[in-house]
């Protein structure tokens, strides 16, 4: 006995020793499964992973190009409705454009009847017209007509429509 320690050298331990290199290999070969299998394990979980995340990014895209049409087709709708709206304003414009000229023909009409007129006449009818009627009319006719007809009316009215007219052309407005 050496060190507190017995060698048997019966048969027993001489066939686990040669039995030694066998179970090392069967415990490598164990070690070696586990860890691949380990690492296939974990490269699975990685290919799932990526897979997913593939997946779901694919479907991200998908959703993004749905909304991008949505958009496309709103933003059609829209420049539609502008286009509408801007040719419906265009005819709005041209309407009013011609109402604006029939009104000025007509008060063109008007002021001829009322340079035609005499003086009196003129300044009667004049007298009992709405006070811008009667500056509309007045400022559109020649200003030699324009003065007698003021000269025919009262003081008062004469005065009140011509000091309309003065701030009139003063501001460089028209009636």
């Amino acid at each position: 006995m050496k060190n507190g320690t017995s060698i048997v050298r019966d048969g027993r331990t001489a066939g686990r020793t040669r039995q030694m290199p066998a179970i090392v290999a069967i415990c490598s070969s164990v070690f070696l499964f586990l860890v691949c299998t380990t690492a296939a394990l974990a490269l699975d979980d990685m290919t799932k992973f990526i897979e997913s995340k593939r997946i779901e990014l694919k479907e991200k895209e998908e959703q993004l190009k749905r909304e991008e049409e949505r958009l496309n087709a709103l933003r059609k709708d829209v420049d539609e409705k502008i286009a509408a709206y801007n040719k419906l304003l265009a005819k709005v414009e041209a309407t009013l454009k011609q109402v604006d000229t029939a009104k000025g023909e007509k008060l063109e009409n008007v002021v001829k009847a009322y340079e035609i007129m005499g003086a009196e006449d003129a300044a009667v009818r004049l007298s009992t017209l709405d006070e811008p009627t009667a500056l509309q009319i007045l400022s559109r006719m020649k200003s030699k007509k324009a003065g007698a007809v003021i000269a025919a009316m009262t003081p008062r009215k004469a005065a009140a429509l011509t000091r309309r007219m003065a701030n009139l052309k003063v501001k460089g407005g028209s009636l």
